[in-house]
């Protein structure tokens, strides 16, 4: 069977049989669906030996690249001696030694670990976990404060705190009530990110004023706001969180699945504003982008409002099969290790600083409406000429060797941190004529 055959065939068998997720299937059979077989490196290859650079780094998870000889080695190693053994009152040291590690990277005070699978799921058990441990100390605290077009995953419990209406609204009718105050990340005209962390700041005040001793918990996503279109927001929006946090009793809930482990150029995001939270939810590049493992890191108020007698009820009744998997913990160790050899942090931040630079001849385009980037994490807004301006963006750069991926018509860089400077141009260099042929 020739490459083009097969490949057609696989397609077949897929609009027969697969629904994807954020895919619109009346659309995507039109839309020239790619068939990945094999990726190394920076660049995954389809069906058809075409080979493409992975701006996105897999959906923002890759670190070193696909194909990673130290991580794969580390998980058959692993195979071969314990595959799986559930963590419900039991233990491994593959678990150990992540919790160990995630709490050596992360924040001073954060002093436990509570793994999940993907992202939405440590979200969902952080969610629970800061009202848990509110009702355990005695308070009534049923409401969660949060921002608009902000994203924390798909469970239910983590939509009531989106606010991203294209993903979120259908579901409103189901879901817990909250409060929700503005974007840090959407300015008025003519506002710097400064000014427009001290305005919503002062509503997110407003809010607490009116019911702060019933707000359990405050959630962010700091200093960007990915799903919802790569918003930045200034470090002082998360300081002052932290101060109207400690002002009215609530924990400081912040979503760091998108922004954890090296992608703004720090372990973490909250480090640009010397702030530590209550609860860190992690995700996506803990294991390098092979496996799904994620957690929620605690400090002790947290975790110890969750001690008691067995008839106490205080026990957190939350937990999946797959918790602290071993193959997924050994390619976390393996991850880490490989990020502490390399200087992945570091280089993310440097990576981060060439590719503004790259960037600056399109951010003076006419079409280009605004670049924000912190760190490795970019999104090239670009004005609308059609009903799918940053998917027709996204399509003409793939056919010419790069994936990325549009939010609506914000353009979305986010390549491998591991990325060579000459794989880091090449990704710019045909996203920037891809704005220019179709933003004309």
């Amino acid at each position: 069977m020739t490459a083009d055959h097969q490949t057609t065939g696989l397609v077949a068998r897929d609009l027969a049989s697969v629904w994807h997720p954020f895919t619109q299937h009346a659309l995507w059979p039109a839309d020239e669906p790619l068939v990945i077989d094999r990726a190394d490196g920076c660049y995954l290859y389809d069906t058809d030996g075409r080979r493409y650079l992975d701006g996105v780094s897999s959906l923002w998870v890759t670190v070193h690249g696909h194909n990673v000889p130290e991580i794969n080695a580390a998980i058959a190693a692993q195979a071969a001696r314990l595959d799986h053994s559930t963590f419900l009152g039991l233990t491994h040291e593959p678990g150990i030694r992540t919790a160990e590690e995630l709490l050596r990277i992360a924040p001073d005070g954060l002093t436990k670990v509570f793994f999940a699978g993907d992202g939405s799921s440590a979200a969902e058990a952080a969610i629970k976990m800061a009202y848990q441990a509110a009702t355990q100390r005695g308070e009534d605290r049923p409401l969660y404060l949060h921002c608009a077009e902000g994203y924390h995953g798909d469970t239910l419990g983590a939509v009531s705190l989106g606010g991203v209406e294209l993903f979120h609204a259908t579901y409103r009718p189901l879901l817990v009530e909250t409060r929700m105050v503005s974007s840090p990340g959407v300015l008025k005209p003519g506002q710097n990110r400064a000014d427009r962390a001290r305005e919503v700041l002062d509503e997110m005040r407003a809010q607490l004023d009116r019911e702060g001793d019933r707000v359990c918990a405050v959630v962010v996503e700091p200093l960007v706001q990915a799903a919802g279109g790569m918003l930045t927001h200034d470090p002082s929006f998360l300081r002052g969180v932290r101060e109207l946090c400690d002002e009215f009793g609530a924990a400081m809930l912040v979503d760091e699945v998108a922004t954890g482990i090296g992608a703004t150029g720090r372990w973490f995001a909250v480090e640009h504003a010397g702030v530590v939270p209550d609860l860190l939810v992690v995700g996506k590049r803990v294991t390098g982008g092979v496996l799904p493992l994620s957690a929620v890191l605690v400090n002790d108020a947290v975790y110890d409002a969750f001690l008691g007698s067995a008839a106490s009820g205080r026990t957190f009744f939350h937990g999946h099969t797959y918790t602290a998997n071993p193959l997924c913990c050994a390619a976390a160790l393996a991850n880490l290790e490989l990020m502490h050899e390399r200087g992945t942090v570091e280089r993310a931040a440097r990576i981060g600083d060439r590719l503004g630079t790259a960037l600056e001849p399109l951010a003076a385009y006419d079409g280009v409406a605004e670049i924000r980037r912190i760190g490795t994490m970019t999104g090239i807004e670009v004005q609308s000429v059609g009903e799918r301006t940053g998917f027709e963006v996204c399509r003409v750069a793939r056919r010419n060797g790069v994936i990325v991926r549009p939010l609506g018509d914000v353009v979305v860089l986010m390549p491998p941190l591991g990325i060579a400077d000459t794989e880091l141009d090449e990704l710019v260099g045909v996203v920037d004529a891809a704005i220019r042929e179709v933003v004309r």
